[in-house]
């Protein structure tokens, strides 16, 4: 059981919850469950809503049935328009259309979160709900995380908030009042976080425990798949790095791709880094490090006979520059993301 959180006679705090039809279900019905679980699974006689910390309601342009990007119902209790102070303010994940981010859809959401904001209120996103927090111009200069998934699209729809996907929590502005969360299940961070700051630290972990949740200690980074860009336009470049992906193993590709090329050795490694961004060596390690990721999790092979595979016959400098690319070490990462035996075929 959830104990009692709050002092008779004092108000639970706000949440608006904000759906909007590109919500993702999951994000939205995980806070709402959690935030709602004083309330719901206290003790019996503690008085239910009164006792806890939180009233948490889903808001959002017009009440009612609403069908999200899921294709699910989800109905919205209260809108916008009624609300004239909250005190936290939570935009889930939305899934991202094809065509990118459209501004301008949601300019009465939009508005109201800039009044609510004036007025006190935390704003926070779950994952890729940072698109409609960033319209605000709020963000602008603040530093955000967002779904490494999305980086490079909020990056080009919003190049004036710094934004770091490999984070899983970032706390801005002034009053700590600008709060976006990263991939997928990071909710479960910001949830606790948010119960953490208003409830205390005991009941954020009495919580955790209650549904198992986990802070993602390590960061995002174990979770991102390198991928090299691929859109800089630099027919030679794009050219070496086909090669280079099958075949970077092998011994000095730097020097082989600068041969095939048949440029000058510092007019291939300037280009190259101008186009994707990192060094011609800093991408070798990149690629080796992410077929050394696949090998952990899929096969039982040694650390040292993966190293080698991958193009280090120096099993030493390949686990150092392993935990340095991912934060983990490629034991504790083989622990962390290798399929269970009662899972396997």
């Amino acid at each position: 059981m959830i104990k009692q959180s709050v002092q008779p006679g004092s108000s639970p705090r706000r949440v608006s919850l904000v759906a909007l039809p590109d919500a993702a279900v999951s994000t939205l019905f995980g806070i709402y469950d959690v935030l709602n679980a004083f309330a719901l699974m206290g003790p019996a006689g503690a008085g239910g809503d009164a006792h806890a910390p939180f009233f948490t309601e889903v808001v959002g342009e017009t009440v009612g049935p609403l069908e999200v990007a899921s294709r699910v119902a989800v109905d919205v209790q209260r809108t916008v328009d009624t609300i004239e102070k909250t005190d936290v303010v939570i935009v889930p994940s939305i899934v991202l259309r094809a065509e990118g981010w459209e501004k301008g859809r949601y300019r009465r959401l939009v508005e109201w979160l800039h009044a609510m904001h004036e007025r006190g209120a935390v704003l926070c996103s779950a994952c890729s709900g940072i698109f409609l927090l960033a319209e605000t111009g709020l963000f602008d200069g603040k530093d955000a995380t967002v779904h490494f998934g999305y980086a490079r699209a909020f990056a080009a729809a919003y190049p004036a908030v710094p934004i770091h996907p490999e984070r899983v929590l970032v706390i801005s502005g002034r009053r700590e009042d600008l709060i976006s969360s990263g991939a997928s299940a990071t909710w479960h961070d910001l949830v606790l976080y948010l119960i953490a700051r208003y409830a205390g630290a005991a009941l954020a972990q009495e919580v955790a425990r209650m549904f198992a949740l986990q802070w993602h200690h390590d960061g995002l980074t174990p979770y991102i798949v390198f991928e090299g860009r691929s859109d800089h336009g630099d027919a030679v470049i794009a050219s070496a790095q086909q090669w280079l992906s099958r075949h970077f193993s092998v011994a000095n590709p730097v020097e082989e791709m600068v041969r095939r090329s048949k440029l000058a050795e510092r007019t291939f490694k300037r280009r190259f880094t101008g186009a994707t961004g990192l060094t011609p060596i800093a991408y070798v390690q990149r690629l080796r490090i992410e077929d050394a990721k696949r090998r952990l999790e899929r096969t039982d092979a040694p650390v040292d006979e993966i190293s080698w595979r991958v193009g280090y016959e120096d099993a030493a400098f390949f686990r150092r520059l392993f935990k340095r690319t991912t934060g983990l070490s490629p034991g504790a990462y083989r622990r962390r993301f290798r399929i269970p035996d009662f899972a396997r075929p």
